[in-house]
């Protein structure tokens, strides 16, 4: 069980530590200090739930609805698109940083909805964690509960780490250089996952 429970943390976490949409977004907030706790939990939660639907029921998912994967990647895409052009317009207009950061902040609300949208209309995360994680948990059939732990625990520590160790960059982003650049960067991101997911990678 043990030795499942690790597998599963250092291969949930391989596949976790790859930028994408949603760790943008999350380290984001994260240099904001804005809503940061209920960011890392939906994230982290999010994972959780679909890990433990990869790993017990894998085979049931991956042939029960086959026109999910499209639809997500294309819905995906498009929110993808429009976040992207959101960040490029906010690096092109520059004046962001730290300390007028909490001014005009989004709601909790518009955050949450935002981490929800960035997670599940992703279709490499169920490609991630319900079919990878799930195809991998086979090798372990009489420890499948120890490689979802592993993997789960994987998620939370490393949304968390994002999160909350986003902040020890405080200083490098108190300059308005560096927010433009970081949402250049997530704009760039953004587009070229949509990009992927358009051409059908």
């Amino acid at each position: 069980m043990l030795h499942a429970t690790l597998i599963g943390f250092l291969t949930g976490l391989s596949l976790i530590v790859a930028i994408g949409a949603q760790n943008a977004f999350v380290l984001r907030q994260g240099l904001r200090r804005a809503h940061v706790l209920p960011v890392v939990l939906v994230c982290a939660l999010s994972d959780a739930l679909l890990i433990s639907l990869g790993v017990f029921a894998s085979a049931q998912v991956s042939e029960a609805f086959p026109p999910l994967l499209p639809i997500l990647r294309w819905g995906g895409a498009a929110f993808l698109m429009f976040y992207g052009a959101k960040a490029a317009l906010a690096a092109y207009r520059g004046g962001g940083h730290l300390e007028a950061a909490t001014q005009g902040a989004q709601s909790l609300k518009t955050v949450v909805l935002t981490a929800l949208v960035l997670t599940w209309l992703n279709p490499h995360v169920y490609l991630d964690t319900v079919v990878l994680l799930g195809a991998i948990s086979a090798r372990f059939p009489e420890a499948r509960a120890g490689f979802a732990t592993g993997a789960i625990m994987a998620s939370f520590a490393f949304f968390f780490s994002l999160g909350f160790g986003a902040r020890l960059l405080a200083p490098v982003f108190a300059r308005e250089t560096s927010w433009r650049v970081l949402d250049g960067g997530i704009a760039l991101v953004m587009w070229s996952i949509a990009v992927g997911l358009i051409r059908g990678g």
